[in-house]
């Protein structure tokens, strides 16, 4: 068996979630989300297929079911008029569009990243020094939020009308990324 019972409502959250927003995506012809929905299943899919090899721990795969939630919640849901993905929830700065959103969901979504890379990673790692140990994982959280801005930008590509921003969106995304890894290593240092 590909999960265990216990991951059953697990996957039952996430396939209503992805049944739900490609019906709402296609309606809306939002092409971007559409191509997010399947990179989403398809992680789902190589999540299910390693499941057992590395067994990952519960927590982490609601933390990658409550950011998928976020980030596809994010593309779809608009509130008087604007993108969720665009309403500022905390005005922090005069200069930069900060706290958007975005960025709130990059920090809680890398920082559940950079868990699933210390889950990942520990068990081959063979120092137990906590600073080599964090470094390592924290740049490996900062790794796959590389690789999202890299499909961010094929997105762009292949879809012109898309809600990505510029350099600026790309390097607070990177910020926040940051920030949700030092997140998730305090966390992880906090429960050891």
């Amino acid at each position: 068996m590909l999960i265990k019972r216990e991951q059953i409502p697990i996957l039952v959250v996430n396939i209503i979630t992805i049944m739900l927003f490609t019906i709402l995506f296609s309606a809306k012809k939002n092409y971007e989300f559409l191509i997010y929905v399947g990179i989403i299943v398809i992680l789902l899919i190589l999540i299910a297929l390693t499941n057992k090899k590395v067994n990952y721990s519960n927590s982490v795969l609601w933390g990658l079911t409550v950011w998928a939630l976020m980030h596809m919640s994010g593309g779809g849901i608009y509130i008087r008029g604007v993108r969720l993905y665009e309403t500022i929830l905390i005005p922090l700065s005069k200069a930069y569009p900060i706290l958007k959103y975005d960025q709130f969901v990059h920090i809680i979504g890398f920082g559940v990243a950079t868990i699933l890379m210390y889950e990942l990673i520990k068990p081959k790692l063979r120092s137990n020094k906590w600073t080599a140990i964090s470094i390592v994982v924290i740049m490996a959280g900062l790794g796959v939020g590389a690789l999202n801005e890299i499909l961010e930008f094929i997105a762009t590509v292949l879809v012109p009308e898309t809600g990505v921003g510029g350099y600026l969106n790309t390097t607070l995304d990177l910020v926040s990324d940051l920030i949700g890894a030092i997140l998730a290593m305090i966390l992880i240092r906090v429960k050891k």
